[in-house]
């Protein structure tokens, strides 16, 4: 059996529930009566979630072995969907977003590790890639479809995210262990992070552009969905879904391009897709135009994926054998950092400037960002490639 594949889809149906409710903030803010902020902010709790997972339980599955780390990232995410379930005001989706960001965490690692140590070699990259992305990607393709074409919008949508849990729960159950713990087991101690000295020149830029293109993912499953219904004027929840769909399908097609370019170069040219993207984003709320916004989100997309996986790909390769988990886990808080405080921005701006103005507000920024780190990048790229040859 390919029980790669297996672990593949736990790790998608985990993620997906993270962005589930990303099609629906828009049906909650009518339930509630709370405005734009409130959802940026309700968002962002997610981010907390994942960053403490990190940073307190990112080797827990070294020591306890991946399938115990897998069922309890399972159980946090079934316990997420019973929260908005049984919504009914605020506490209850802080703590959905909470227990998914806590998940999120927890599924980075121990599912990421157990996909790359089942697949055959050569494999294991891509579809870990694929099954993160492609869950994150799907989950609110799915909650789009259902709460626009199918009863009980704030219902369905958790529902058949509990019923996908379940299948991979079964799945957990009959995978194979690929770790074995220790004897005696270790003691379990907050991971925390960590950037050896001789990492910094590279961690910097490379950080830099994690986190702007990170904000880009916020962006889309934050406030996303408000510029479509308020700026666009489209009722449809499927279109809002599939937006945000797009945008991490092309994450993965640009996660699969860095190797063509090689990580020197491909981190420059993600930050020039991160400016292109951002820019018809930009120009699709001042033309008030579905094309170009799905067209920026494709583009910016790209551009994410191609700075991300060379940035994290940079980073591994400097970074001392003894340190590098910390300095990966390091790597994440800055990238989940930027998922997080510039959408609660966009969201306190549009408090005073409405949103669309936000919306441009954040993009012009993340012009400017994605710009200069671009250019920083571009360079030093030939001195990156000699150190990351002296270092392989």
């Amino acid at each position: 059996m390919l029980w790669y594949a297996a672990a593949a889809f736990v790790f998608a149906v985990g993620m997906a529930g993270t962005t589930l409710p990303t099609p629906l903030y828009g049906l909650y803010r009518q339930e509630l009566g709370f405005g734009e902020l409130m959802v940026t902010v309700v968002f962002a709790v997610y981010a907390v979630g994942v960053i403490v997972a990190l940073l307190v339980a990112g080797d827990f599955s070294d020591k306890l072995g991946r399938r115990p780390v897998l069922f309890a990232a399972l159980a946090l995410s079934a316990a997420s969907a019973g929260c908005f379930l049984l919504e009914g005001g605020l506490p209850l989706l802080f703590s959905g977003r909470l227990l998914s960001g806590f998940a999120a965490g927890l599924f980075s690692g121990a599912a990421t590790a157990a996909v790359l140590e089942l697949a055959p070699r050569g494999s294991g990259g891509f579809a870990a890639t694929a099954a993160n992305m492609g869950g994150l990607g799907c989950g609110p393709l799915l909650a789009g479809l259902l709460a626009q074409y199918a009863p009980r919008p704030l219902i369905l949508p958790f529902a058949a995210h509990l019923v996908l849990l379940a299948v991979a729960f079964a799945l957990t159950l009959a995978l194979p262990e690929t770790v074995r713990p220790p004897r005696p087991r270790p003691a379990l101690r907050p991971r925390g992070m960590e950037v050896p000295r001789e990492v910094r020149p590279v961690f910097v830029p490379a950080g830099l552009a994690c986190f702007t293109g990170f904000a880009v993912f916020g962006l889309f499953t934050a406030v996303s969905p408000g510029f479509v219904s308020g700026t666009l004027h489209i009722g449809n929840l499927a279109v809002s879904g599939a937006i945000v769909f797009s945008v991490f399908c092309a994450s993965l097609v640009g996660q699969s391009l860095t190797g063509r370019f090689g990580a020197p170069v491909a981190l420059p040219l993600g930050c020039l897709g991160l400016v292109v993207g951002m820019a018809q984003v930009g120009l699709s709320l001042l033309l008030s135009s579905l094309v170009v916004l799905v067209t920026g989100a494709v583009t910016g997309g790209i551009g994410q994926g191609l700075a991300f996986r060379s940035a994290l790909t940079a980073v591994s390769a400097r970074a001392p054998e003894e340190h590098r988990g910390g300095t990966i886990s390091a790597l994440f808080v800055v990238a989940y950092l930027g998922i997080s405080l510039p959408v609660v921005g966009v969201g306190a701006l549009s408090t005073g400037l409405g949103l669309r103005n936000a919306g441009l507000v954040f993009s012009g920024c993340v012009v400017v960002l994605a710009s200069a780190v671009g250019a920083q990048l571009w360079r030093t790229r030939k001195a990156e490639a000699a150190a990351l040859a002296t270092a392989g």
